[in-house]
């Protein structure tokens, strides 16, 4: 079993939600992150002050897979997320050695 979480665009979850779920996969985990990276952040102009946004928002999508899964996954959100430009994102790929259930 692999936990694959997915750095992405927030406007691209809807798309990425679309394309797992064509394929079956209808639970995971969205968190609202902020990143620096590719994306090299924005510069703004407000009220005649100049400021630099370092750190954008992105969503983190968390799936748990069944590792003859992973390969499905991972081209899902790939294709899905893909705009071209710096500040795509990324997508990392664990070990999960457990996943237990909360209630009893």
């Amino acid at each position: 079993m692999k936990l694959v979480s997915a750095i992405v665009r927030p406007f691209k979850l809807d798309e990425v939600r679309k394309a797992l779920a064509v394929h079956g996969i209808q639970s995971f985990t969205v968190s609202e992150v902020r990143g620096f990276g590719g994306g090299k952040g924005a510069t703004e102009f407000y009220r005649g002050a100049t400021y630099s946004e370092n750190c954008l928002p992105k969503v983190k999508i968390e799936i748990v897979a069944g590792d003859n899964m992973v390969p499905l996954v991972l081209e899902c959100v790939q294709q899905a997320a893909f705009t071209g430009q710096a500040g795509d994102g990324s997508i990392f790929v664990v070990d999960l050695l457990e996943a237990l259930p909360l209630s009893a």
